[in-house]
């Protein structure tokens, strides 16, 4: 497990146009910025969001008053996907073994992450979301299909195949859809995984998997409360 203290260990990924900042032993709180230190920034802001996320999750989340409680302990040159917009490359601390109380963290954690999606799901609906100031964004609907196609997607990366959805996505298929993923990356832990996935395909660290996956859905949980009616 990555070590924990008053000093928030922290990692930044660089692309030509964007950087993210992610907390070492904190899969999902990672935040963009057009630079470092607007990054880092960031990572400070969405701490007491964050903080709302994992409580209840030993060693207790600690959200920073400030960018100065956070050290850069690696710096990664990222690619496409950063600029793009999605962190896309593992940190040095996500090759550690992953020991049986590390993958009840790491689990706690993801699942924390879908809870905190689903509340700002159901928090949201009956409601348009509000669009950005050029018009952009996807309804709550596409942003449901949108986080549930990803982590369908991700679940290649660990070797595993998506389960079958129905045409019009329902809540049993999400349901379904996370148990394969913990399955997943249960399985990858205790027997490891091939050099390739399905097709040849990249395969990831179980660490980086839910490093993704958690992002992934808190960024978009985050995206409906802040586009959500006020």
């Amino acid at each position: 497990m990555p070590r924990l203290s008053s000093i928030t260990e922290v990692y930044t990924e660089a692309g030509s146009r964007r950087v993210f900042a992610g907390a070492v032993a904190w899969p999902g709180w990672c935040r963009m910025g057009r630079d470092e230190t607007e990054a880092l920034d960031a990572l400070v802001v969405y701490g007491p969001r964050y903080a709302d996320v994992v409580r209840g999750i030993r060693p207790a989340f600690r959200a920073p008053k400030a960018a100065g409680a956070l050290k850069v302990v690696e710096r990664l040159t990222g690619d496409a996907t950063t600029d793009f917009g999605a962190p896309s490359i593992a940190p040095k601390a996500d090759t550690t073994p992953i020991d049986a109380p590390g993958l009840k963290r790491l689990t706690a954690i993801l699942d924390a992450s879908w809870k905190a999606f689903d509340r700002a799901v159901e928090g949201a609906a009956g409601t348009r979301l509000r669009k950005g100031p050029r018009g952009g964004g996807r309804s709550l609907g596409d942003i449901v299909a949108h986080v549930a196609g990803a982590e369908a997607a991700y679940l290649a990366h660990l070797a595993t195949r998506s389960p079958k959805k129905n045409k019009r996505l329902a809540r049993a298929d999400i349901d379904r859809e996370r148990v394969v993923v913990l399955d997943a990356l249960t399985r990858a832990v205790e027997e490891g995984l091939p050099e390739s996935g399905p097709r040849g395909g990249k395969i990831w660290l179980p660490r980086y998997f839910v490093r993704r996956v958690a992002w992934h859905a808190l960024d978009h949980a985050w995206e409906i409360e802040d586009r959500s009616p006020s």
